[in-house]
């Protein structure tokens, strides 16, 4: 068997990713005690919103808020806050409220791109270059957001020499890290591994990240085939929230407290706590007014009773 990294690093998308697509509007007050949850649990880094046009994404209409709140107190020093940012507007908002990463946001496929975002994958490219000058002027890191990697809604399957080709082009342009992401989740353990061997010809290990959708149940599984070629960064959602708007069926990004669980299992330390993590699920869930859709949340709620 391969050697499998020691330490984990996970990125909690939950409060962005995972809130946007939810027809009700969560309250600023709500999405700060969520934030504050989160980094009580261990989470050490987390994306807390989105700095995109609240007319295509009425959910995110309060991310200056947000930041202001969290600045006002609530930010762990220890905490490496990310906000997505669409363009160089975007980034103009986020600027003063001192995000320590931004994330940009493009795809592996062609027909996704210009569905998602309304531009080609070189037009989005093109737009990133006043974001990445911005940020590397402020000490702020630029994570790149790639999607689709394993299969689009409308194109089908995507090849990993897809992927190669639009990280190589993110990696010219500046980018510090890219996240190789089945935005579908469609994605099965040997095409993940190939996926990311597409990027790491273009970005060291260290700065992949993988983030799995669980549509199929496949998140981790390609989660532990991820580890096998020694990626250390995953993206996950508290309570498995999330989906996309794109693509029929699609559920959340992978599970945070079912990502813990398997890494506990493993002896593979994330400094993070699954009971504190089990009850923040369940805090967001009834939030939303409804119960947590994990089964690691689910699993262990009932066994408490």
């Amino acid at each position: 068997m391969s050697r499998l990294p020691t330490h984990v690093t996970l990125c909690e998308v939950g409060p962005r990713d995972g809130l946007q697509n939810e027809k009700e509007l969560v309250s600023t007050a709500h999405k700060l005690e969520l934030i504050e949850r989160l980094q009580a649990a261990g989470v050490r880094r987390l994306e807390a919103t989105s700095f995109v046009s609240p007319k295509w994404v009425p959910q995110m209409a309060d991310a200056g808020a947000v930041m202001a709140g969290l600045n006002a107190g609530l930010r762990r020093p220890e905490v490496a806050v990310a906000v997505l940012v669409p363009n160089e507007k975007g980034m103009d908002a986020a600027l003063p409220l001192r995000p320590d990463e931004v994330v940009v946001f493009t795809a592996a496929s062609e027909a996704f791109a210009r569905k998602n975002i309304n531009c080609s994958i070189d037009e989005s490219i093109e737009r990133f270059g006043p974001v990445i000058a911005k940020a590397k002027g402020a000490g702020i890191t630029v994570r790149a957001a790639l999607s689709c990697c394993l299969g689009c809604p409308y194109e089908g399957e995507v090849s990993a020499a897809q992927v190669e080709r639009v990280a190589a082009q993110l990696a010219a342009i500046g980018v510090d890290h890219l996240s190789v992401s089945d935005t579908i989740g469609v994605g099965t353990p040997r095409r993940v591994q190939a996926a990311l061997e597409a990027a790491l010809r273009h970005f060291p290990l260290h700065q992949v990240s993988g983030h799995y959708h669980d549509t199929y149940g496949q998140a981790l599984a390609n989660v532990y085939a991820s580890l096998e070629l020694g990626v250390s960064r995953f993206d996950a959602s508290v309570g498995g929230l999330g989906g996309c708007p794109y693509a029929k069926g699609a559920t959340g990004n992978v599970a945070t407290e079912e990502l813990v669980f398997l890494l506990d299992g493993l002896g593979i330390d994330t400094g993070i706590d699954l009971d504190a993590l089990v009850d923040t699920a369940a805090f967001i869930s009834g939030v939303l007014g409804r119960p947590p859709v994990s089964r690691a949340a689910r699993a262990v709620l009932a066994k408490r009773v």
